[in-house]
């Protein structure tokens, strides 16, 4: 009788380890990863997708709701304007409401005694304006021939380049009617509602300085988190109010010695243009670019000689570079320095979203964000790249 045969296993072989996925299709280790991968990259692709929606719909409100937050956005601002001088006021034990009343009719008895000083000077240059151009065009003269030239040359080019047209055919002209009058009046009433708004807003904000401070630390969960937020809360505060006001007087200062130089030489009305000179000056660039060809034209109607009109223009000039390249680096320091192609596309993203007044708040409004993301520990590169 035979041993039974043994049964001998055929050699291990690699083998891969396999999943049966809910469809009933195997997947291997390596086909995981990859459908991972896949999976991942369509979730990054979709959270830009929603983000990039979510800034455009963030952009198209704040250009629909301009009427609303511009007088927001000014009131902010020039709440840390004031705050200095309501702390001030608080340690001679004046309330709060009080100190408040009193800057808020402070600062409309200044700007309407400012508008009614400066009207009469301004009215007088605008009833001179049609008198002023045809004056403009004789002492100009000289240069208005060679550009007629110029234009008489593309006008014949024009015309050769032109297809030809029936000569039969008569013109139609269509007079539209003029809606001058009734955008005026819009205007005067967005603009005054704007105006008590920003009022109103701004007596909250100084009447009751502490309380949205008390109530976002109450938010916080942890003893450490209160005292982050007041530390951050404190020093975004100081430094907005350091940089508002320091800019405010440095542009006070110019229009004071631009004013004063140019009333020297014999310009009329010197404080009408040493407060253009400081209100231009907020906006940078742009700002002293209008101030220039203003006064050139100012000066270039007010005295016979071109080549002393042009005296003006260049006092400007050298003044404001004065200014832009030693006063304002030295006062502000680095910390407070912006970039200046960051400062040209904010004004031209400002000034599209919110027209004047939006290249006007452009720079305060870059200058607290960038304050803001330097004591804010992730956004701390965004502070040094808009350095």
């Amino acid at each position: 009788m035979s041993p039974p045969e043994e049964k001998v296993e055929p050699p291990p072989t690699e083998q891969h380890e396999v999943d049966r996925a809910p469809g009933g299709v195997e997947t291997t280790p390596a086909q995981r990863v990859r459908i991972a991968d896949l999976l991942h990259h369509s979730f990054t692709i979709r959270s830009i997708a929603l983000t990039g929606l979510f800034v455009l719909a963030v952009f198209y409100t704040m250009y629909f709701m301009r009427s609303v937050l511009l007088p927001v956005v000014l009131a902010l601002l020039l709440s840390y304007v004031f705050r200095p001088l309501l702390r001030a006021m608080g340690k001679w034990r004046v309330p709060p409401g009080v100190a408040a009343a009193i800057l808020l009719v402070g600062l409309i008895g200044a700007v309407g005694y400012a508008v009614s000083f400066l009207a009469t000077p301004a009215a007088g240059w605008l009833e001179k304006a049609p008198y002023g151009a045809q004056q403009l065009q004789r002492k100009l003269v000289s240069l208005k021939k060679p550009m007629a030239q110029v234009a008489q040359a593309s006008d014949q080019l024009e015309k050769l380049a032109a297809p030809t047209t029936d000569p039969q055919a008569t013109p139609t002209v269509s007079v539209k009617p003029s809606r001058l009058t009734d955008s005026l009046f819009g205007r005067t009433q967005e603009f005054a509602l704007s105006t008590v708004l920003l009022l109103i807003l701004l007596y909250f904000l100084l009447a009751y300085d502490e309380v949205f401070l008390s109530k976002l630390i109450k938010m916080m969960p942890r003893l450490e988190d209160k005292k982050r937020a007041v530390s951050i809360a404190h020093e975004i505060e100081s430094h907005v109010s350091r940089y508002l006001l320091t800019i405010t007087l440095i542009n006070t200062g110019l229009g004071i010695a631009i004013g004063t130089t140019v009333g020297l030489m014999g310009l009329s009305n010197p404080l009408m243009w040493g407060t253009m000179v400081a209100l231009l000056n907020f906006v940078p660039y742009l700002g002293a670019f209008t101030g220039i060809v203003c006064m050139t034209i100012g000066a270039v109607l007010s005295f016979d000689s071109i080549g002393y009109a042009l005296l003006f223009p260049a006092v400007y000039l050298f003044i404001g570079t004065i200014e832009g390249n030693f006063v304002t680096p030295y006062v502000m320091g680095r910390s407070l320095t912006l970039n200046p192609v960051i400062i040209l596309l904010s004004l031209v993203f400002w000034g599209w979203m919110w027209g004047i007044v939006g290249i006007i708040l452009a720079v305060p409004i870059l200058a607290a964000f960038k304050i803001f993301c330097a004591h804010v520990e992730e956004l701390q590169p965004v502070a040094e790249f808009l350095s």
